[in-house]
């Protein structure tokens, strides 16, 4: 029998196989009306099963590159769960954790995040043991897998929403910054709560089992089904971040990190004021090109800008039309 030839294999149109690139896989699913449901939490990890070939996963094939969505809080799972020691959305926080997995050094992680939450000014309401199943991952994903669990932190008496995210940010990288790479926080927001890991896009909604619970809420849902490219898969870098996912590389990644820590000297901010200085750097050693974007832009929505007005800070006018 004949075999029908194989046109991606030369130009056609717009099309050139030499310019074919693999990348990650990305889709948000919101509803406009901004209702909470949880058959947004549902078709958004069915896109995310649809992105399964946009993955990558190694010789084990049960070991994903990385999947993950980003979501609102679910504010009736964890009110469920604390019904009487929560306040009220949006002056409570929660902060997605991988923390080690031996206890002694899990123990000393917790306290020292506890020490510095209240030496903010906050308060720790609980620690929660995130729901997983551990036969998920495969060999290697599960060889590094850390001890996920959530802490949910308080707001101060009479501190806005905003300003109360600015401290939970200054919290993150002075507890970051203090356990090094012992201590990764996917998130830690009163908005919105990241589930991600070293998983293949359809092991993610089997092995976090919230994700299943009616309880989870959400009036917007962003997945991501990772193809590593410029680091090597963990726990760490899969995506979401805590406001992007992306499905590309960023080619000017060292002179984009060089010129941000010379820029730190000047930095300045009256909403920061004197935490500004407990967290730089503002980069997160040793994350990826993805990491790095969020870290920053992170930092320019904390300080006041909206998101659209960081976003066009940090990506460049294209040079189209430009001469000279």
């Amino acid at each position: 029998m004949s075999r029908a030839p194989d046109n991606r294999s030369r130009p056609a149109g717009l099309y050139d196989p030499s310019y074919e690139h693999d990348a990650c896989g990305i889709a948000l699913v919101a509803r406009l009306d901004g209702t909470a449901s949880h058959e947004t939490v549902r078709r958004a990890l069915q896109a995310l099963g649809n992105l399964e070939h946009r993955g990558a996963s190694g010789a084990d094939a049960d070991s994903g590159d990385g999947a993950g969505i980003l979501l609102q809080i679910p504010d009736a799972l964890f009110r469920g769960e604390l019904a009487e020691r929560l306040p009220p959305p949006g002056s409570y926080a929660v902060a997605s954790c991988f923390l080690p997995a031996g206890s002694a050094e899990r123990a000393r992680v917790e306290a020292l995040i506890g020490r510095i939450v209240v030496a903010e000014g906050q308060r720790v309401v609980a620690w929660r043991d995130v729901p997983t199943d551990a036969a998920v991952p495969g060999p290697g994903a599960a060889s590094v897998m850390p001890c996920i669990r959530q802490l949910v932190v308080a707001a101060a008496p009479g501190l806005d929403q905003d300003a109360f995210e600015r401290k939970l940010y200054v919290i993150r990288r002075l507890a970051e910054k203090e356990e090094g790479r012992d201590l990764v926080v996917p998130s830690l927001s009163s908005r919105t709560l990241v589930y991600k890991g070293m998983l293949t896009a359809p092991q993610l909604d089997r092995f976090y089992l919230d994700l299943a619970d009616e309880r989870v809420a959400s009036a917007l849902a962003l997945v991501h089904s990772r193809y590593s490219t410029n680091t090597f898969p963990s726990w760490e870098l899969a995506h979401p971040y805590r406001l992007v996912a992306h499905n590309g590389e960023i080619n000017t990644l060292r002179g984009n990190v060089n010129w941000m820590r010379a820029r730190e000297s000047q930095l300045a901010s009256e909403l920061f004021g004197d935490d500004l200085a407990k967290v730089l750097p503002v980069i997160r050693p040793s994350g990826s090109d993805t990491a790095t974007f969020d870290n920053v832009l992170e930092l320019l929505v904390l300080a006041g800008r909206s998101l659209p007005h960081a976003l066009m800070m940090m990506i460049p006018e294209a040079h189209g039309g430009r001469h000279g």
